[in-house]
């Protein structure tokens, strides 16, 4: 067992919601060396080609990210452990959102690139719509491809990439965004909270809704908090001081200031240590990968639901 490699405890934790083989298409590679080998370029953000030998042939680790990445199979582990940490009463339903940038890197891996249909191409050329006998291009996660798909953004630093998440009262990530690093803070606030999914262990619906939830001034505004009264959930979101100016203004028309609780508002830095926790990875404090960078970072939530 080298460094950052899966203990047997959480090896066992993930051994039975891996995907078996069929008998009909090969066998797996040993899942376990495998997914070492994936942490371990998580962890340190090196080349693929650069993996050690010891996790078998870099090509397979790197095809099984992809595919996982692809068909939501990471998403799916991270749920299930998630589950097993809500059945035994581990998480803290007090959660936080956030955001925080990351730097894209010029070497980031990039699938094949095709022209759009009806561009010119070198030569003066068409390009065409392919047909049947062209090649496949890759799986990729949905809307992969361009770098709007793939959340990529310019901004003065470049290209960046911005991952919206929400955490527990635990500082564990529960769900994961990725867009371009200009997009705003509000604009991800409802899919952010709709992606987290706890599923139960037996029958039951899986858990969607936090007891309670803690944001900053960037998510202050009329359609998020709306969204969050209609939702039921109690919050805390200071408000605006433009916001707290116009509604002096207008006197009692302005309405009620918004409930605050300072004593709730002090436990947002969770979010913050969540992100902190992430960026131990290198592979997500600077992004190397492509479209595979939400599979990337949900690789590396999983690990701190794992070892918390």
């Amino acid at each position: 067992m080298g460094r950052g490699d899966l203990s047997d405890a959480e090896w066992e934790r993930l051994r039975p919601f891996l995907p078996v083989s069929n008998g009909r298409c090969g066998r797996w590679r040993d899942h376990r060396q495998v997914i070492d080998g994936i942490l371990h370029r998580v962890r340190t953000g090196f080349q693929w080609r650069d993996l050690p030998e010891r996790f078998g042939p870099w090509k397979t680790v790197y095809e099984r990210h992809r595919l996982w990445s692809a068909d939501g199979a990471w998403e799916r582990l991270l749920q299930q452990v998630q589950a097993a940490a809500d059945a035994a009463g581990e998480i803290d339903w007090d959660v936080s959102v956030d955001s925080t940038i990351v730097r894209t890197h010029q070497k980031r891996g990039r699938g094949p690139h095709r022209p759009a249909p009806g561009s010119r191409v070198k030569g003066g050329r068409t390009a065409r719509t392919p047909g049947r006998g062209s090649m496949a291009e890759p799986r990729r996660p949905p809307g992969g491809g361009g770098a709007g798909g793939e959340g990529l953004g310019r901004s003065r630093g470049g290209f960046t990439t911005k991952l919206h998440l929400s955490a527990d009262g635990r500082c564990r990530p529960l769900s994961l965004i990725v867009t371009p690093g200009q997009r705003a803070d509000c604009t991800q606030f409802e899919p952010v909270l709709e992606k987290i999914r706890v599923p139960r262990i037996g029958p039951g619906r899986p858990r969607k809704k936090p007891d309670s939830l803690a944001a900053d001034k960037a998510y202050s505004n009329g359609p998020c908090r709306e969204y969050l009264r209609r939702r039921g959930i109690r919050h805390t979101i200071p408000e605006k001081t433009d916001s707290q100016a116009a509604r002096v203004r207008k006197g009692p028309r302005g309405g009620r200031p918004p409930d605050f609780d300072e004593e709730r508002y002090k436990k947002r830095n969770t979010v913050e240590r969540a992100i902190n926790r992430l960026k131990h990875a290198r592979a997500v404090a600077t992004r190397y990968d492509g479209y595979v960078f939400l599979g990337t970072a949900t690789a590396a939530a999983l690990v701190i639901w794992l070892r918390t």
